[in-house]
């Protein structure tokens, strides 16, 4: 697991194990909170035994920024502190997210010590703001990558823990091409330090517009090019021929997993058009 401190009170903490799936720690004067988990529990204990020796607190809170196991399996460990997430995220962690730590605690040895833990407070629109000692976290629902999808502003620092809603490539399998493509757009001119992306590197300061910007630019070249090879003679291999490189992104991003993450976009939006083509 990858330690890096980017502000005077803010870590983040990329797995090895996973995806290169982020969490971020946020020290206040009145102990820690801790947004999202990591996916396996000696990763996300580490985590734990880092703010508890290193830096001499307790975690407050733990923020889940969207249902996601790789994002909240680790909550469990973190017994004295209250969870927070979208209203959406609880109900699916209660349903779907229920079933998939018992699928996990089943087929994996080093699981067996999860169990699900559902947020304690939930929000629903507008902004919610949470004051813990010095800092204020602003939590807002950006859907599109998830239904349930939310970013966090540490309001003092100006850094913004965007989860899914900016990762190396944009993935709305199980979300909405629509909203993420809104979502994005709201974070134009943001004024922020960074952006952490739920997987992948650090966003600076000075590459945040051009990468929404090449984001925004992904999701409405695919859907253009999706469009086009489904009016195509042979759509089957006018399909094929949309790689993610096409669409803009590099296919060696979060170890070439890029591409798998883009063919499940494609036949999603396929999905889509043939669900609106019955329904008309």
């Amino acid at each position: 697991m990858q330690r890096e401190r980017v502000a005077d009170d803010i870590y983040v903490f990329t797995s090895d194990l996973y995806a290169q799936v982020t969490a971020g720690v946020v020290l206040t004067t009145e102990g820690a909170v801790v947004i999202d988990t990591l996916v396996y529990p000696e990763e996300t204990l580490l985590i734990k035994r880092f703010i508890e020796t290193r830096l001499g607190t307790n975690v407050r809170y733990v923020i889940n920024t969207h249902f996601h196991a790789d994002h909240t399996t680790g909550t469990c460990f973190f017994n004295g502190a209250k969870v927070v997430s979208h209203a959406l995220c609880r109900d699916l962690l209660n349903t779907r997210g229920r079933q998939s730590i018992e699928q996990a605690r089943a087929a994996f040895s080093e699981m067996r010590d999860v169990s699900l833990r559902l947020p304690d407070i939930v929000f629903d629109d507008g902004i919610m703001n949470l004051h813990v000692g010095n800092k204020t976290l602003q939590l807002w629902h950006t859907p599109g990558h998830s239904a349930d999808s939310i970013v966090c502003l540490v309001k003092e620092d100006r850094v913004l823990f965007a989860a899914d809603t900016v990762m190396p490539i944009p993935y709305f399998v199980g979300g909405n091409y629509d909203a993420f493509l809104n979502s994005l757009n709201s974070l134009r001119q943001g004024n922020f330090e960074n952006i952490i992306q739920g997987h992948g590197e650090v966003i600076l300061r000075g590459e945040i517009e051009e990468r929404l910007q090449e984001d925004i630019d992904y999701l409405q070249t695919l859907h253009s090019a999706v469009n086009h090879a489904l009016s195509t003679d042979n759509p089957d291999q006018a399909l094929q021929a949309i790689d993610a490189e096409s669409c803009g992104k590099s296919r060696i991003l979060l170890n070439g997993t890029v591409e798998q993450l883009h063919r499940g976009n494609v036949q999603t939006l396929v999905a889509r058009h043939r669900e609106l083509l019955h329904t008309h």
